[in-house]
């Protein structure tokens, strides 16, 4: 018997989580999407979403920098 294994689902994270992981404001990580810095995903409630694994990467590429 074969089990298919369906990826697991991307973790959605909102404004205030990633901005919580930045220590900034979450106006600021609406501005960082607007701007091309982060890709917000919108619900169908228009409401704006992150997907962890790009905020992680952002979020280490951010404290290599501030080096």
């Amino acid at each position: 018997m074969t089990t298919e294994r369906t990826p697991a689902p991307e973790v959605l994270l909102t404004p205030k989580e990633v901005a919580v992981r930045f220590h900034v404001n979450p106006k600021t990580v609406t501005r960082w999407a607007k701007a091309g810095k982060l890709t917000a995903i919108r619900t169908l409630g228009g409401h704006r979403r992150y997907r962890e694994s790009e905020v992680l990467e952002r979020l280490r590429e951010y404290k290599e920098s501030a080096k």
